[in-house]
Order: structure tokens, then sequence, then C-alpha cells
């Protein structure tokens, strides 16, 4: 179920701004990680909160989760959600080491691997938002936690008192070029605050 006042025309548009935050993304990744990293937005929805909470697989299940606070013209919460076995492999693959696991609180050097992956992913797509909706916005330093969905979800929502019943949902698949068995696909879970979603609405052109 989608929202009321977004049609798909606008969903194209926000999936067009995650396809230039995914490319930045890409190009900052392989130079970090001397990889070829390729990223591809397949789809953008906005759907309810209850729906939300069925989307990596319910609340009960265990991800890796990176939480942020945006501040400015747009206020909300961000959230990249990996499925914990994808991440596992990914970053196993990344960092030469298949006895890596996040469950087991895993090396430094692959939790910082993540973290730092975290924080282009959500610093690229936020530049792309704002620069595409022109509003400014300034992401707090992002925090990684592995737990349930649902866990990692309500407290990256403590401090806000009141939430919006819609949520942006950017699906995201990075994988390194050529390495079908390297493939992530992470939910980017964007939650403006109440009053901002009118300043996505009029960023969009939404009556």
């Amino acid at each position: 179920m989608g929202h009321p006042k977004i049609n798909s025309m606008h969903l194209d548009i926000l999936k067009e701004i995650g396809n230039i935050g995914a490319a930045h993304a890409a190009t900052a990744l392989s130079d970090l990680l001397k990889k070829k990293i390729e990223m591809r937005v397949p789809k953008v929805e906005m759907i309810t909160f209850n729906e939300m909470m069925d989307l990596a697989g319910g609340p009960e299940k265990v991800v890796v989760g990176i939480f942020l606070r945006i501040e400015g013209d747009l206020e909300g919460s961000m959230f990249f959600i990996l499925p914990i076995e994808q991440a596992n492999r990914f970053i196993q693959h990344l960092i030469q080491d298949d006895q890596f696991d996040f469950r087991s609180n895993g090396s430094f050097i692959g939790m910082s691997a993540m973290q730092e992956m975290g924080n282009i992913l959500s610093g690229s797509y936020l530049s792309a938002l704002s620069d595409f909706l022109q509003l400014k916005m300034y992401p707090t330093v992002p925090g990684l936690s592995i737990d349930m969905f649902g866990a990692i979800i309500s407290i990256g929502l403590i401090e806000i008192s009141q939430v919006s019943d819609y949520v942006i949902v950017i699906n995201t698949s990075i994988s390194e070029e050529g390495l079908e068995n390297t493939e992530m696909k992470g939910h980017f879970l964007l939650l403006p605050d109440p009053e901002s979603f009118n300043v996505i609405f009029k960023a969009l052109g939404v009556e």
C-alpha cells in the first residue's frame, strides 16, 4: 500500500536520486577497497511503517544496521539494513578472512570496513538527495549495530516522539563487478519526521 499522494512518477524521481547516490558510492567504495564495486537501485517504494517491519524478514531477524539522524531543512532518521549472512559474505571476501562473522563481534578490521561503507553509502545518498531537492541536510555520525531488525529500528526511533506513518525504502544491490556471490541486497530506510514529509512533497512537486 503506497502513499496516497505519491505516484509512480514521484517514485521514479526518488529512484533516479537513489541511482545517482549509488553511482557516487560505488566510485568511493571502489577507491577505498581497490576493487571494482557496482551498486544499483532496482526499486524505490514508499510503504507504511508496519509494512516496513516485515521488510527484512520480520522484526526478529538479525541484521547488520547502520543508523543516523538527519538534521537541517529535512529532519529524520536513516537506516541501512543488511541481512547478516550477506554482510558476512561480503566482508569475508573483502578482508580475505572466511572466519569473519558479525555475530561474534567480528574482527576490528571487518567491523571498521562495514562502518566505513556505511559512512560512504549514507553520505552519497544524502548528498544526492540534498542536491536534487535543493535542501540542506546534515547527517550525524552513523552508528553500527548487529541486532534484531525491530530492536535496531526502535533504538533509532526512541528520540522521536512521533513517527511518520510512511517510510521511503531505497532497495540497494552492492556487489564486486563480475562476482555473483558477493552480492549484498540491503534496504535504505528514510524515515522523515512528520513535518519533513511536506518538505519532500514540495521538493518533488506533489500538491
